[in-house]
């Protein structure tokens, strides 16, 4: 492997584990759970999601999305430095993706970018990066 290889490398390879989402069918009830019962740090909401502090990791509790009501199990998401390149990775490596990196949250002087994926058995992945802006 070329030196060129090794940082291209480097800069495509998840840096650790950003997020776990959780599919829940009642919204109200899991975040009064997770917040009042197991006293999870609040972070925020959105429409039809609920995040929670888990020691540095977000855990996103969300309604199913329209047409994958049948999965329940967990989503990790994947940190990555730079998205488009860690995505065009991996397509070379023959990971098919549900789309192209896109942007799913803007805050002040931030974007944050996903692109899902399924690991051979259909358990659903994603690659996330936050994005500085502006």
């Amino acid at each position: 492997m070329t030196a060129t290889q090794v940082v291209a490398e480097a800069t495509t390879r998840p840096t650790g584990l950003g997020q776990i989402g959780v599919s829940v069918g009642d919204l109200a009830a899991m975040t009064a759970f997770y917040r009042d019962a197991v006293a999870l740090p609040f972070l925020f909401a959105a429409p039809g999601m609920s995040f929670f502090d888990v020691g540095g990791v977000r855990l996103m509790l969300s309604e199913p999305s329209k047409g994958a009501e049948h999965r329940h199990g967990s989503i990790l998401y994947l940190n990555v430095d730079d998205i488009a390149a860690a995505h065009a990775a991996m397509v070379g490596r023959g990971v098919r993706f549900e789309g192209k990196p896109h942007v799913v949250h803007r805050a002040p002087g931030l974007e944050l970018w996903m692109a899902f994926f399924e690991d051979p058995e259909g358990n659903l992945l994603a690659l996330m990066s936050e994005v500085k802006v502006g």
